[in-house]
């Protein structure tokens, strides 16, 4: 008689359960390559450039500002809750905020233990790229601000802001929005989140862009930015978030086994960005 051993049916590792196994993102299935016109996040761009300069040959800008001033000025400029509150203190929020998700890319907490180090990365540098490219813009413009402008107390000319080079009298360094800067930069969460947690990132999504636009529109109110200043300040941060997740997915994101490698398929080698960031010193 063979040993009993011998007639037991092969043993099976029993089944990792499915919430064990969602819980660590390395484990995950690498994302689907979103590439070229396939992407709608792509698509948006081309479209919103286009609507935009639409509205600039339109006399739109200056006819919603005239609806918040009274011709000498806009008398919410010094409000207290636009400039302090809705200003001042929103901003260092926004910036407390872009803060602990850079921290949150080395100690992840809550929602970013959802997506792995490519990832974060990806949302700390599309946030913060987004907000230095707005500054920039605004440090080399020569647009000056609504208040400033003879229509509305002050002593400058109005002059498109694609009329690069050409000074309307003002201070300028008006376009684009920067107080939106700190509502719509946060559109890379919605870019780092898309695959992993679609109903997370959609949040982000319409949470940044009503946050902008709201921030947009408190300047507005106080006469330090037109509509469009704004609305190019979002198409800016979400063509800069795209080009980020964009850079990630084909340069940083998992590596792809050779074709006749299928049997390493499984060994859940780290993506070429984890490696980069995990040893610094190599080369």
């Amino acid at each position: 008689m063979p040993p009993a051993d011998l007639l037991a049916p092969p043993a099976h590792p029993a089944p990792q359960p499915a919430s064990a196994a969602s819980s660590d993102p390395a484990a995950r299935t690498p994302r689907a390559p979103r590439s070229g016109w396939q992407d709608p996040a792509l698509l948006a761009i081309p479209a919103a450039a286009l609507l935009l300069a639409l509205w600039d040959t339109t006399p739109l800008d200056l006819l919603l500002a005239q609806r918040f001033s009274t011709g000498g000025g806009f008398p919410l400029r010094e409000s207290w809750w636009l400039s302090k509150l809705l200003h001042d203190d929103v901003r260092r929020l926004a910036w407390a905020a872009a803060t602990a998700l850079v921290v949150g890319v080395w100690l992840p907490w809550g929602p970013l233990r959802r997506i792995d180090l490519p990832r974060r990365a990806e949302l700390a540098v599309g946030l913060l790229l987004s907000l230095a490219l707005v500054s920039a813009g605004k440090a080399l413009s020569h647009t000056s601000c609504p208040w400033d402008l003879a229509q509305f107390g002050g002593a400058a000319r109005y002059v498109s802001h694609w009329h690069w080079g050409l000074r309307d009298g003002g201070s300028g360094h008006c376009f684009p929005g920067g107080h939106a800067s700190a509502g719509f930069a946060f559109l890379s969460l919605y870019f780092a989140w898309r695959d992993d947690a679609p109903r997370l990132a959609r949040i982000c999504l319409v949470a940044a862009l009503l946050g902008g636009l709201a921030l947009g529109a408190v300047q507005q109110l106080r006469g330090a930015h037109f509509l469009s200043h704004n609305l190019w300040t979002a198409w800016l941060c979400w063509t800069t978030c795209w080009a980020v997740d964009a850079v990630q997915r084909r340069w940083f994101g998992p590596a792809r086994p050779p074709a006749d490698a299928n049997a390493n398929a499984d060994t859940g080698a780290p993506g070429v960005f984890t490696a980069a960031v995990s040893s610094p010193g190599r080369s």
